[in-house]
């Protein structure tokens, strides 16, 4: 397995920072890119044999799969707003154009496809906030692709976790393919925060400890989630978001929580 945390890097000529492929993950589903792109600046891509969803998570922009045009998505100033993002669906094998209508950073997630479908943009009543968690395990989540919502292989979700919260928490996993108790999915994490100097801690580890990392991110990283466990914890004084993107055998998210820490959950409040 690759190290686990993914830095951004200089842009390329298509602006990306961070490009990450299953070959370079180690593993066989999830792809994530990072582009950002100044206003006027077009890159286009295809992606054979994976299906992508575009997300324009700061800015505006055109987007175009195949004939399909999507005229100004996106639209917020910060991840941190409390707004939807920009999104929309490609099937596999169709080119996509990403036109910056201003300055933009957008997300590429892709996964196996088969091509089905039809190019379609996500609108923003699709993706509402919902609270989880209570007291300092209080976080905010966007629902961008969930299961209910038709792709092939992609699951898509966007948190907010305020200044001194935890998220992804009590640890859980979903590394097995044993449904209805758990299903297999790869993950990535992608991070930001507020204010950008800020840092967060990310711990991935299994029940047998053959996989036990922590890991310290900052600003535009990516944590790879290939198996076990992955808590979150926000710093005092930074709110951190982050982006997971996951895909798998099945398209189904069941999770199994750390059973030594499962008590967390159950607790009744009061």
């Amino acid at each position: 397995m690759t190290n686990l945390r993914v830095r951004p890097r200089g842009p390329d000529a298509g602006g990306r920072v961070i490009n990450i492929t299953p070959s370079s993950a180690g593993w066989r589903y999830v792809g994530f890119e990072i582009r950002r792109l100044p206003k006027g600046q077009s890159a286009t891509f295809k992606f054979t044999g994976r299906e992508a969803c575009v997300l324009i998570l700061e800015g505006t922009a055109n987007v175009r799969v195949g004939d399909a045009r999507f005229e100004g998505v996106g639209g917020r100033a910060s991840v941190f707003d409390e707004a939807a993002p920009g999104a929309v669906y490609a099937p596999a094998f169709q080119a996509i154009t990403l036109t910056a209508v201003t300055d933009i950073e957008a997300a590429i997630c892709t996964a196996p496809g088969s091509g089905a479908g039809a190019p379609r943009l996500i609108g923003a009543e699709r993706m509402l906030r919902e609270t989880r968690g209570t007291g300092t395990n209080q976080r905010f989540v966007r629902n961008i692709l969930p299961e209910t919502e038709p792709a092939e292989s992609l699951l898509i979700a966007e948190v907010i976790t305020p200044s001194g919260h935890w998220s992804s928490y009590p640890p859980h996993k979903h590394d097995a393919d044993t449904p209805p108790q758990e299903t297999a999915l790869e993950e990535t994490y992608y991070h930001r925060l507020n204010p950008p100097q800020g840092f967060a801690f990310q711990r991935v580890y299994t029940d047998d400890r053959s996989l036990d990392e922590t890991v310290c991110v900052e600003d535009g990283d990516v944590v790879l989630v290939p198996r076990g466990y992955h808590p979150v914890g926000a710093p005092h004084g930074y709110d951190l978001y982050y982006l997971n993107v996951m895909a798998g055998p099945k398209r189904q998210w069941i999770f199994r929580n750390d059973p030594a820490h499962a008590w967390i959950a159950e607790r009744k409040p009061g």
